[in-house]
């Protein structure tokens, strides 16, 4: 089998099983998934992806819902690194104006990958925002969104904000999303990386 497609496979597997083992809460082998170093970005947290463990798992301990689907993966080999697309919806349930609602939120996973001593590992994970919507758990509630608010939110992941402030998380404003600076900078540094460019965090 050509070398390039093994470990395109073998990063396919890594992704897949960052999803699995995330929303299934089995931690321990999710670590595996990781480079010691690795960081994870979402709207809700940016750091250390052991400290986006823990704060997950506190998250869960309240009541806080959001898993993960993925789609197809485009992965692009250049020696021990690696740059991985993959779509993906993040949906997260919750109470919004005292109705239970769902948000779906379609996207990308942008991966930064590294083959350190033979292993492939995720360095750094920059999700891409491309659309969301909310939509009442029961289609028969009346649900009313403050629009002043909903509006202040970045488009491409503003309902998914407006839930997540109202259960107290902080959401970064400046995510990168299926347009715009945001998003053709972050290709530029996924082309650096492929080139043997310094991770710029």
């Amino acid at each position: 089998m050509d070398s390039t497609l093994v470990h395109q496979l073998r990063i396919r597997q890594l992704i897949d099983n960052w999803a699995v083992w995330r929303d299934a809460g089995d931690w321990e082998r999710f670590k595996t998934v990781w480079h010691d170093d690795g960081v994870m970005m979402a709207t809700w947290f940016q750091g250390p992806f052991e400290e986006f463990i823990k704060v997950t798992i506190e998250g869960w301990n309240k009541g806080v819902s959001i898993l993960h689907f993925l789609g197809g993966s485009s992965i692009d080999v250049q020696g021990t690194r690696a740059i991985a697309q993959t779509k993906m919806t993040i949906s997260q349930r919750g109470m919004v104006q005292d109705v239970l609602c769902d948000v779906v939120c379609t996207g990308r996973f942008y991966d930064f990958f590294e083959e350190r001593q033979g292993h492939w590992g995720l360095v750094h994970r920059q999700p891409i925002y491309e659309k969301d919507r909310i939509d009442p758990v029961d289609p028969h509630a009346q649900l009313v969104l403050d629009q002043a608010a909903l509006q202040a939110f970045p488009e491409g992941y503003r309902h998914l904000a407006y839930i997540q402030t109202r259960i107290g998380y902080n959401v970064k404003m400046d995510m990168p999303m299926l347009k715009g600076e945001k998003v053709q900078a972050l290709y530029a540094h996924g082309a650096q990386w492929l080139s043997g460019g310094a991770l710029v965090r």
